[in-house]
């Protein structure tokens, strides 16, 4: 049987950065030793995508950054469009490759980090810490025990809720032959789409260069499109909205993100805990992850260095939370225009507050002033009846 001080299971976003946190020597410390498991190439492997967030100054990983941005815009279904300089924050985006290919560089000159390809099947505590089974690429059986184990891995199913949508994506990689992109302003949401029975949808685009982009469409509702529907999504608002001409198709990329009002376990055992989306890292209202990971995986190696219990803490406040539940069910039940709500509060308030409130750095009177930008009476309603609503387990499409 291998043992270890730490394990992590699954080598995503969440996996890598806490792996990478806790790599290393620091003089007159003893670091924790770590391994690594990452499953061999094929379905359970994440697939390759995008991360966006927004801070200010620089992190960790600044070297894998593809893109960013100062400058954001929000266009309604009709009228003009707003945009705005988000200073001091930048909008910034990293392609999972270039984020596995850094973390990738360093752990192999990491004295305390093991990394390994194996399929978990399963883990479980023992006493003095937790056991991991598992199976090697070639289907070798193998036992590791570890003090801590964090779980990265995509949960099998959405915790019960009163409410869940998921946020689902197509994108193209797009080589233009005119130069039509803004290089310095990133299309946040542009709601000149068809817009569902259910929830909203709207276009989103990142620009690499003047020929270079990110383009894609996105939607809030409880269900899921087909392949060919992605497609003709992505090419109606390539073409008939954006009116970019002839693109070449660099390549692609496909997400589905649940928004769950849903309560997440981080703690599954005495000691092993779940980190990154199955850890609670996604703010349920606007689906992004990457800043909330960081935050928790931050903490959690602080605690393992200072020889602490390493709880991973919540990555969004109980406030926060609160105020996606009473959101996700305005949406949900349509009594809010999603379209008109969100090209509101961007028209009516500063981009870089809002950009803070969306990731819980405002304060209490700020939420307050946010709060009535939207239309109170349904925001009201949705509050009042969220304490009577059931929770009930989500159908998964």
């Amino acid at each position: 049987m291998e043992r270890t001080d730490v394990a992590i299971v699954g080598a995503g976003a969440a996996g890598l950065s806490l792996a990478h946190r806790l790599s290393g020597h620091v003089p007159g410390r003893r670091m924790p030793s770590v391994v690594l498991l990452d499953a061999p190439p094929g379905p359970l492997r994440p697939p390759r995508r995008t991360w966006c967030f927004w801070e200010t100054g620089m992190n960790r990983f600044e070297a894998a950054v593809t893109a960013s941005w100062r400058s954001l815009r929000v266009r309604p279904s009709t009228g003009a469009p707003v945009t705005g300089d988000i200073s001091p924050l930048r909008y910034k985006l990293i392609r999972s490759t270039d984020f596995e290919a850094l973390v990738d560089s360093d752990l192999r000159l990491s004295p305390n980090v093991r990394r390994r390809e194996a399929t978990v099947d399963t883990v479980e505590d023992v006493c003095g810490g937790a056991q991991i089974r598992f199976r090697t690429a070639d289907g070798r059986p193998g036992v590791l025990h570890a003090r801590w184990v964090f779980d990265s891995r995509p949960l099998h199913s959405v915790p019960a809720a009163r409410t869940t949508l998921l946020q689902h994506f197509h994108g193209w990689f797009v080589r233009t032959d005119e130069p039509v992109f803004d290089r310095d302003t990133a299309e946040l949401m542009d709601f000149r789409t068809p817009q569902p029975d259910r929830g909203l949808s709207f276009g989103y685009v990142l620009p690499m260069s003047p020929r270079e982009a990110l383009v894609e469409y996105t939607e809030f509702s409880p269900r899921v499109l087909t392949a060919e529907g992605y497609e003709a999504a992505v090419r109606h608002y390539a073409e008939d909205v954006l009116r970019l001409g002839d693109v070449e198709v660099v390549s692609t990329e496909t997400g589905v993100i649940p928004m769950t009002d849903g309560p997440v376990a981080r703690q599954v055992g005495q000691s092993v805990f779940r980190i990154g989306t199955a850890g609670g890292a996604t703010r349920p209202s606007t689906g992004y992850t990457f800043a909330g990971l960081q935050r928790q995986t931050r903490s959690v190696a602080a605690a393992l260095r200072r020889g602490r219990r390493p709880v991973p803490p919540p990555a969004h406040s109980a406030r926060s939370r609160a105020m996606d539940a009473v959101l996700l069910r305005a949406l949900d039940s349509g009594r809010v225009d999603g379209p008109a709500l969100f090209s509101r509060l961007f028209a009516g308030l500063p981009m870089n507050r809002l950009l803070r409130f969306l990731d819980g750095r405002t304060r209490l009177t700020e939420d307050l002033t946010i709060g009535l930008r939207t239309p109170v009476g349904p925001m009201l309603r949705s509050a009042l009846e969220l304490p009577v609503l059931p929770r009930r387990p989500f159908d998964q499409p």
